[in-house]
């Protein structure tokens, strides 16, 4: 049961701080809440597809179905964070694949757990309870952004979702070197898992939330610095159009 809670907890906090973030970035606009429902709901029906070819996804392409999954994903989820700077409708994209990404990881590793001889009782209760502590994270994250003064909301929310975008550009090659489709800039350039490990509770919100990874290759280091410049750009682009819309 604790394996179960700790797991759901772990991948709902990922999706949470995203979702939490896009919430804050959106208030104000009608019929949000609706768009972002939608993408939960959107993402639970995928993972739920995930868990039906667990076994199928995980053996494709020579044992590397799952690393591929998870590319496309954060993949597809970058181009939308940059499609949400200069049109808010791709929240529901971005919720939908943010809860598809971590719904899928829960349901493989919780397969793993049942195939190691935990039972479907204890599985449910510990899942359940890592959910709605999950649900009660993401509640905070939301109200500690939007407690934030409205004339400095959309600044911080544009640089955490620039962060987002270059963290999931960098998990997203990482997963493709993985999986034996790039073999290029592949140094470690640092380890910092001694002081910071990536798995714990800390390391992974940071992983979530500006793309921390306590061993990062060039590629990884060249991928996060593009995206974050490629979000900058189209921020600047897309400001003149915000300041002619904002008398309205």
């Amino acid at each position: 049961m604790f394996g179960a809670l700790v797991i759901v907890f772990r991948e709902v906090i990922e999706a949470g701080l995203i979702i939490g973030i896009v919430l804050a970035a959106t208030r104000g606009i009608s019929g949000r809440g609706h768009w972002v429902a939608a993408g939960v709901l959107l993402g639970t029906l995928g993972a739920g597809i995930v868990a039906l070819f667990a076994e199928a996804i995980a053996n494709a392409f020579e044992g590397s179905g799952q690393e591929l999954l998870n590319a496309s994903v954060l993949g597809a989820a970058v181009v939308m964070l940059m499609w949400h700077t200069v049109w808010m409708t791709a929240l529901v994209v971005v919720v939908g694949l943010a809860v598809l990404r971590e719904g899928s990881e829960v349901v493989l590793f919780l397969y793993g757990i049942l195939a190691g001889g935990a039972s479907g009782s204890s599985l449910f209760v510990g899942g359940t309870l890592g959910l709605a502590v999950g649900a009660a994270f993401t509640a905070l994250t939301y109200y500690g952004l939007v407690s934030i003064p409205a004339r400095h909301i959309f600044a911080v929310t544009t640089v955490l979702i620039a962060l987002l975008a270059a963290g999931m550009a960098a998990q997203a090659v990482q997963y493709l070197d993985a999986a034996g489709i790039i073999n290029v800039l592949s140094r470690q350039l640092w380890d910092s898992s001694p002081w910071l490990p990536q798995d714990g509770i800390i390391g992974r919100m940071l992983h979530t939330l500006i793309g921390y990874t306590d061993r990062p290759t060039e590629l990884q280091l060249i991928a996060y610095l593009a995206t974050l410049t490629a979000m900058a750009a189209l921020t600047w682009l897309a400001a003149p159009t915000r300041a002619r819309r904002a008398p309205a």
